[in-house]
């Protein structure tokens, strides 16, 4: 679900709040987890009622699996590189993202606390 949106901020996060909720189906609830971004704890959000938000406690980067990824693409695309302009770092950016492989997410992500290492093929 990809939301066209160049900003991080309360308004998009209300944005994927709504768009996430409209794909649930009529009696499926979501507990979405979220870190402590400012966006993600706004008091301006207005949760839809069939998501629940699950806050990570702060400080916590080791529990928010994504952080791994981030670091992988530091780590292998996007580190000592400099780019022409924003446009160029933003077609490195998809370039990047598209070379990754399910199975390579999988590894890159997998922690035991959530997914046993043999399990991760079988998902």
């Amino acid at each position: 679900m990809a939301i066209p949106y160049r900003d991080v901020n309360t308004e998009t996060t209300q944005a994927f709040l709504d768009a996430a909720a409209k794909r649930r189906r009529r009696r499926e609830h979501a507990v979405m987890i979220l870190d402590g971004a400012g966006w993600h704890c706004s008091h301006k959000l207005r949760w839809p009622r069939r998501i629940t938000p699950l806050f990570l406690p702060p400080y916590s980067p080791e529990l928010n699996p994504v952080e791994r990824l981030w670091h992988w693409f530091r780590e292998h695309h996007w580190s000592n590189r400099t780019y022409a302009d924003e446009q160029a770092l933003v077609a490195e950016a998809i370039r990047s993202q598209r070379t990754l492989r399910r199975k390579d997410i999988r590894s890159i992500c997998r922690t035991s606390w959530i997914m046993p290492a043999d399990q991760v093929g079988s998902v």
